[in-house]
């Protein structure tokens, strides 16, 4: 019975298994589990050893701590709908959570192209990599792209503030998203729906498109090497940045696919795709780095 100037969403629960999700919520919870204690395993690692104290490390910690607060900002919320029922999200927090979700993968997007250009001087320029991303540098860094992220999405909440809610509040997902809230609105959403796309290509699509820019001459200058083994020694320090890129870009673009052309799917693979994108780059992104670099691998056994 909420009105329509103070509206309330209820969260999508997984269709069939409404009597088992107390069930279903335990790998969910576990996963969120190994995404916090790895993230934080992480950040304790490069903060104990003096040998990490470098931008490439200061940008994983920069990685690490988007994560923990990406997770910790939807699936508690998540867990707390699976175990105590608790399906009804206020209009106020579906947006503060919304405006986190779409903010926080804004920064970690910026940081992956942080870190591809990082790994590009370091191959291409590598006796300039020391005097050109400094400390200082990778902290102004980091502060630019929090503020990239809050500029470009703080709109997304705020036009959606003022839209009528007068059919349907049930969501596609056990979390806020603006494709999803903004659906349900029973007025016009162009703006809503231009501003989205323009913020989403303009910092993943673009971030995306100069990171493989970024790539594309690393590859030129590792084939410019005579041996091929100095070849695979070079491109090996960015094999786990590719993986985690991948991590977040592959589910970022399967959630964006199914939103714009997967209304007819079953609500089901909404779900599914949904906490994809949520856990498998927190939970991936410290196996990743801690498989690959030695350093942490040594510190953390």
């Amino acid at each position: 019975n909420s009105s329509d100037l103070s509206p309330s969403f209820i969260l999508a629960s997984i269709p069939g298994l409404e009597a088992a999700q107390s069930w279903v919520a335990i790998p969910l919870c576990s996963a969120y589990i190994l995404a916090v204690a790895g993230n934080c395993a992480v950040l304790l690692v490069v903060r104990m050893e003096p040998s990490l104290h470098a931008p490439m490390y200061f940008f994983l910690c920069m990685l690490a701590a988007i994560d923990l607060a990406l997770a910790t900002a939807t699936v508690p919320r998540i867990l707390s709908f699976y175990w105590f029922d608790s399906r009804e999200i206020s209009f106020g927090a579906c947006l503060l959570q919304m405006f986190l979700i779409h903010t926080l993968s804004a920064i970690e997007s910026t940081v992956l192209l942080a870190m591809a250009v990082d790994r590009y001087v370091a191959i291409c320029h590598p006796l300039r990599h020391a005097a050109i991303l400094t400390n200082a540098a990778t902290a102004k860094i980091g502060l630019l792209a929090m503020a990239r992220g809050v500029l470009f999405f703080l709109p997304l909440p705020l036009l959606l503030l003022p839209l009528p809610f007068c059919g349907s509040r049930v969501l596609s997902h056990s979390f806020c998203l603006h494709q999803d809230v903004m659906n349900l609105a029973c007025a016009n959403t162009t703006p809503s729906v231009v501003y989205g796309l323009t913020a989403i290509l303009l910092v993943m699509g673009l971030d995306a498109v100069l990171i493989c820019l970024s790539y594309i001459l690393i590859l030129k200058a590792v084939l410019r090497l005579a041996a091929w083994r100095e070849r695979l020694k070079v491109f090996s320090t960015c094999i786990a940045h590719i993986c985690v890129v991948l991590a977040f870009y592959v589910p970022l673009i399967g959630l964006s696919v199914v939103h714009r052309f997967g209304k007819d799917l079953a609500p089901l693979v909404h779900i599914i795709m949904g906490n994809i994108y949520i856990l498998v780059p927190a939970v991936l992104n410290p196996i990743i780095y801690g498989v690959r670099t030695k350093q942490i691998k040594r510190r953390i056994l």
